[in-house]
């Protein structure tokens, strides 16, 4: 398919353009006169290519900020009445950035030809399953405005998540490459001008001050190797965990890892129950509500304890028993979906153990800083150590040999 640049006038004499991708320029004009508007002049669009996958360079991706507010005003627009072609046509107009006016206008061809709107969300590649699930419920149940504002405050809630983990990590991150850089300098420069230095009093040096001098040396001499590993190291790495295997084994690794696991366990954990809530609220089975958040967590293993949980559901199990087979839930959470699952009200309940996990998760990631910190004032206080044992050590003992001797 092809990039189109087109003019013409619609029923009212107004003069319209626009960018649409085709085959051809005769699907082009049959695609404005299906829309009332009468084509003037059709062009290939040089430059300017229309189609998702033909950004310019440096042009902004479509971003989840941008289908969070793209929710937000299809709710308001719809709950007002607006039909949602003309919706979808008065947000492209008015949209900042150029690659979502495309998805919008994407989506209006696929409305003009006649496709739901949850399968022309699924042509565009932006939306995630999630997402294209909760609107073909809407569709289904006539309360698509009500599920555009419930993706809202999901797709919030997960930006929200997003920035305090970033906040939290910002000071310990900036710390490790400050001490990274640090060992770098003090590698190459200053610690090959304390070898010179005590290379010549020929004297027996101490063993950590022989490990710094060796570790420097072969630093200065393969730079170019260690560089090598790092890199290799680096791209060998992310090469595995975008295998199934590495990122399975790397997910649940999360799950454990000290100090910070509990907490990515809690974020994760209400993030399915919040989708796993939003689902059943609005209507999804339980069996196809578990397939869809499994996709949401962002969690390869705890997406394998969902499928499982799934099939157990389908083979008859209860939810109760499945969530208890799986090991990832706390009793108190067990104890919520038995109540759940006896009053009726799962997701209602799921909500309030999602609402409970996010207040603690925000507790744990606003202190997130204050447990890391003493960790890494440790780390850096032994490198300091190390540094001065190896360099003051030697200057001691050579000081005292030649007190010795003036004595």
């Amino acid at each position: 398919m092809a990039g189109y640049s087109y003019r013409g006038r619609d029923a009212r004499g107004v003069l319209v353009e626009g960018l649409l991708d085709a085959l051809n320029e005769a699907a082009v004009a049959d695609n404005l006169m299906s829309r009332g508007i009468t084509p003037l002049d059709i062009r290939v669009a040089r430059g300017r290519g229309f189609s998702l996958g033909r950004l310019k360079l440096g042009e902004r991706k479509v971003s989840d900020e941008d289908i969070m507010f793209f929710s937000r005003q299809m709710y308001t627009l719809m709950k007002a009445g607006v039909p949602i072609l003309q919706a979808l046509g008065g947000l492209r107009e008015s949209s900042q950035v150029p690659a979502f006016a495309a998805v919008l206008g994407k989506l209006r061809e696929g409305l003009d030809s006649g496709r739901e709107l949850s399968i022309a969300l699924t042509d565009t590649g932006v939306f995630s399953p999630f997402y294209i699930a909760m609107v073909k419920v809407g569709e289904m149940t006539g309360r698509l405005d009500l599920i555009f504002l419930r993706l809202f405050e999901h797709l919030e809630f997960e930006k929200e998540m997003r920035q305090k983990i970033s906040a939290a990590i910002r000071y310990p991150s900036f710390v490790i490459i400050a001490m990274a850089a640090a060992i770098a300098v003090i590698n190459l420069f200053v610690i090959p001008s304390f070898a010179k230095v005590f290379k010549q009093f020929n004297a027996e040096l101490p063993l950590i001050t022989r490990g710094l001098i060796g570790f420097s040396s072969f630093t200065v001499e393969y730079w170019w190797l260690v560089l090598l590993v790092c890199i290799g190291a680096a791209v060998g790495v992310r090469f595995w965990l975008k295998t199934p295997a590495g990122r399975l084994k790397w997910d649940r690794a999360k799950l454990r890892m000290p100090i910070v696991g509990d907490t990515v366990s809690k974020a994760t954990l209400a993030r399915f129950a919040r989708a796993f809530s939003l689902s059943l609220t609005s209507g999804l089975p339980v069996t196809q509500a578990f397939a869809v958040v499994a996709q949401v967590v962002d969690n390869a293993w705890i997406a394998m304890k969902l499928d499982t949980m799934r099939q157990g559901v389908e083979r008859g199990d209860s939810i109760l028993r499945t969530a208890a087979a799986s090991r990832v839930f706390t009793p108190m959470v067990l104890q919520m979906i038995q109540v759940g699952e006896e009053s009726g009200d799962v997701d209602g309940l799921l909500m309030e153990v999602a609402e409970m996990y996010e207040r603690e998760v925000a507790y744990e990631v606003d202190n997130l800083s204050a447990r890391i910190e003493p960790i890494l004032i440790v780390c850096l206080a032994g490198l300091v150590l190390l540094l001065a044992l190896g360099v003051f050590l030697p200057m001691w003992d050579l000081g005292s040999a030649m007190m010795r001797r003036q004595g």
